[in-house]
């Protein structure tokens, strides 16, 4: 990011996020911090391509994103990152797998291949005996590592993650975030949006926002 800011007009201009300078490279592990309202989910979806900076340049793998249209962000969005939230969006009435292979309807991958990935993603996560489950049946922690599972099949490289940790108690923390350092050990780069002290320590890197301001620790 070069420049970038994020500004709502609403009567005055609300600056949600403003002038930003900050590179994240291949393999980093990131967490943002940052009270309610300062600005720390903007730049998760500036980050995500799931919102427009209103100035300054945003390259990913060095393709322009900030003045390219929606299908180049969609494109981006589908093929490079992944994307976590605090709530875990599975479908009920669909299997574990089933609503991993969901997340892959939109790739370059066949009805088999889908299932290969989505399988593999969920023994990743230790659920292979968890396949079958409706996600009413599983507890919080499984359903958050179904929904990891989801945003990894597709191998992206940039896995962006909302309180991953916030629906869960300490035993189940404490799982995912060993996952999530397994991952980012195998090669994938975090991006992780916190209000958990512990979480935010895990990152080899932290930011914090304040008045739409980052400073990084």
């Amino acid at each position: 990011m070069r420049g970038v800011s994020r500004t709502y007009q609403d009567g005055e201009p609300v600056y949600a996020l403003r002038e930003t300078d900050l590179d994240v490279a291949a393999g980093d592990y990131v967490t943002i911090t940052g009270r309610s309202g300062s600005g720390k989910s903007t730049l998760l979806n500036v980050f995500g391509l799931l919102d427009v900076p209103s100035t300054g340049s945003y390259t990913v793998g060095g393709v322009e994103t900030a003045t390219g249209g929606q299908a180049l962000r969609g494109a981006i969005r589908g093929q490079v990152f992944g994307f976590v939230f605090q709530a875990f969006h599975l479908l009920p009435g669909r299997t574990a797998l089933e609503n991993v292979e969901i997340g892959l309807l939109y790739g370059p991958h066949g009805r088999r291949r889908r299932r290969q990935l989505a399988t593999e993603a969920l023994d990743r996560m230790g659920l292979s005996h968890r396949m079958a489950a409706d996600p009413r049946r599983l507890s919080g922690g499984e359903r958050q590592r179904v929904a990891i599972a989801r945003a990894v099949a597709g191998e992206p490289r940039v896995l962006f993650c909302d309180e991953p940790t916030g629906n869960l108690d300490s035993d189940n923390t404490d799982t995912v975030l060993a996952l999530l350092r397994k991952l980012n050990t195998s090669g994938l780069t975090l991006v992780v949006v916190t209000h958990d002290e512990a979480v935010a320590s895990e990152g080899g890197r932290r930011l914090q926002v304040h008045d739409g301001v980052v400073i990084e620790r």
